[in-house]
């Protein structure tokens, strides 16, 4: 129990708590612009358009995003009947959630190596601010890799509308609950752990090699 409750799981707690007071807004508040500069101001009109997390919150989902590093917000309400081209309206409004928290993780690790980088260098960089975007950076990739799997009710299902016969696609929304429950049991169980963590370990690869200038920048490759 010392493990669990001692200073160093207190203070990774209080971390991943503020980040995700970062990390859900821009996903749900992305969703929501991207669908109110389509044509959709259904989830703007919903106070949806906003960094409040208040308005984003899923108790248990983000609890989940806490204590695991995967969760999911309340679902951003969109009308695809407003939009011009409502298939290709959905996909996009679907995928700038992802890319608004891919978007963050880049500036997260761009920062911090800048900072890391000041800090060897005699800086007076404080620790825990370089652990905050440590932090960030991967819930940031964790919350974009997850919901990018290709199946109701994630993102990936809507982009991947795009590719899918719109027939089989809404057959498959009526499951959506039930999908969506028998993916947080694989979760659950470790069954998507290889899979996942994959995808982040390449995001995190692209990430690093994308800011090797930061690197090159201070000397350091």
């Amino acid at each position: 129990m010392n493990g669990l409750l001692g200073p160093n799981a207190l203070y990774m707690f209080i971390l991943r708590a503020a980040a995700v007071l970062l990390v859900i807004p821009f996903h749900e508040a992305a969703h929501a612009f991207i669908s109110w500069k389509l044509g959709d101001p259904t989830a703007k009109n919903a106070g949806r358009l906003s960094l409040n997390p208040l308005r984003h919150f899923d108790p248990l989902g983000t609890l989940c995003m806490v204590l695991g590093g995967v969760g999911w917000a309340r679902p951003v309400g969109i009308d695809a009947r407003r939009f011009r081209d409502p298939k290709k309206g959905m996909a996009l409004s679907a995928a700038a959630g992802p890319a608004a928290n891919l978007l963050l993780a880049y500036v997260c690790v761009l920062l911090y190596k800048a900072l890391f980088y000041l800090m060897a260098g005699g800086a007076a960089v404080p620790g825990f601010v370089l652990d905050f975007l440590s932090v960030l950076a991967s819930l940031n990739i964790s919350l974009g890799v997850f919901n990018l799997i290709p199946v109701p009710p994630f993102d990936g299902s809507r982009i991947f509308l795009l590719f899918l016969p719109p027939r089989l696609y809404f057959r498959a929304m009526r499951y959506e609950r039930y999908i969506m429950g028998a993916v947080l049991l694989l979760v659950f169980f470790g069954l998507l752990d290889r899979p996942l963590s994959f995808c982040v370990s390449a995001v995190w690869g692209l990430m690093d090699l994308t800011t090797g200038f930061v690197d090159a920048a201070f000397g350091m490759i």
